[in-house]
């Protein structure tokens, strides 16, 4: 974990003002990058959050941020249909970028942005930093360490009633199917990331979507996704964002000798557990796996539903951590192997699992992946 930030030499922009400021900022100057500029939109917006942020410039170029000095890398916070643009342009000037989830509209975007990357060979990230948090890395590492035996089936639920009010504020793009938007690109994607990471590529699914709460939108609210993996497990991904009451959220994953679980929730602290002939026990967390405590940003940011779904802050030391693992790789340093961060051929293999979420649910049908 941080206990002291040293600045490494690298500096960057952040295009994005909501997001972007909420917590790429500020998990950025944790791992001692030095953010030159805010590009957005809206001028007075930008240059009021750079000020507020103490960030030195609040621009609404791009080519004007890509050029000042001393930028290495580009985080790219904005709507998913503008990603493919804003990337492009980053890796053409030569700069390591790091592009927020959902990372495209569909596969063939996503797959011109990897090409790209990987042709520039620059470093690159998609902002899958779930797999950094605490609970879901160590229940990786235990399950691929064989703790639980051959995986066989699996559930992924949450219930959360951040948009059950149809009067909730998000972000436009998140009523539009044809940008990208939805509870299943906003959330899903982490997820799927999940799963990918901890049991393996996903070979087929089913799945439908739909709005629970009225609303005039193109794209979900919720989804249910049944999936099997390359290596035969058999799981269910679940959510919704509307439904009323309490949180609901639970991951229990059995296999040939055992089950792992999740117990507690994000506000008390969670555990990952293990039960099996032997009995039940709660697995130690190795040291390299604990990252920063919860903080909250800025609460003058928090404006809408979408700002209050990162109001507790649990985000920031997952994604100190990618930041930190992009850093060290820039630099040429040695990367820790397990957790490592989602690149952009993570981003393309999660976004063929959306296309294939969204075909099975508009067709109706068992989807195969290849």
């Amino acid at each position: 974990m941080n206990e002291q930030i040293e600045p490494s030499g690298l500096g960057s922009v952040i295009v994005g003002t909501g997001f972007g400021v909420l917590t790429h900022l500020r998990a950025m100057r944790l791992a001692g990058i030095e953010v030159h500029a805010l590009v957005g939109r809206d001028p007075e917006k930008t240059k009021d959050r750079a000020k507020r942020s103490d960030v030195p410039l609040g621009l609404t170029s791009l080519a004007e941020a890509l050029a000042l000095p001393g930028v290495d890398m580009v985080s790219v916070a904005t709507p998913p249909h503008t990603h493919a643009e804003i990337v492009l342009e980053a890796i053409a000037a030569g700069k390591h970028i790091h592009c927020e989830k959902p990372f495209a509209r569909d596969l063939e975007e996503a797959k011109k942005m990897q090409a790209a990357a990987e042709e520039a060979g620059v470093v690159n990230a998609v902002g899958m930093e779930f797999r950094f948090d605490t609970w879901q890395a160590l229940a990786a590492r235990a399950i691929k360490e064989g703790v639980i035996g051959e995986p066989r089936m699996a559930t992924f639920l949450m219930h959360v009633p951040v948009l059950a009010d149809p009067e909730s504020e998000v972000p436009a793009w998140w009523s539009s199917k044809e940008d990208g938007g939805g509870w299943l690109g906003a959330y899903g994607s982490h997820i799927i990331d999940q799963v990918r990471f901890t049991l393996g590529e996903i070979s087929g699914l089913s799945a439908s979507l739909c709005l629970v709460v009225d609303r005039e939108w193109s794209a979900d609210d919720s989804y249910s996704i049944h999936f099997r993996t390359e290596n035969g497990c058999d799981g269910i991904m679940q959510s919704t964002a509307s439904s009323w009451g309490p949180m609901l959220m639970g991951t229990r994953i059995t296999g040939s000798k055992g089950t792992l679980w999740f117990e507690g929730d994000w506000l008390e602290g969670i555990s990952v557990n293990v039960a099996d002939s032997s009995g039940t026990r709660t697995l130690d967390v190795p040291e390299e796996l604990k990252t920063l405590p919860p903080s909250p940003p800025p609460v003058e940011f928090m404006q809408t539903a979408y700002d209050c779904l990162h109001a507790a802050g649990f985000d920031i030391g997952p994604c100190t951590r990618v930041f930190e693992s992009m850093r060290d790789q820039i630099l040429g340093r040695d990367v820790p192997p397990d957790p490592v961060h989602a690149s952009f051929a993570d981003g393309a293999r999660c976004q063929a699992v959306l296309d294939a979420v969204r075909k099975s649910s508009e067709e109706r049908c068992w989807v195969e992946l290849n």
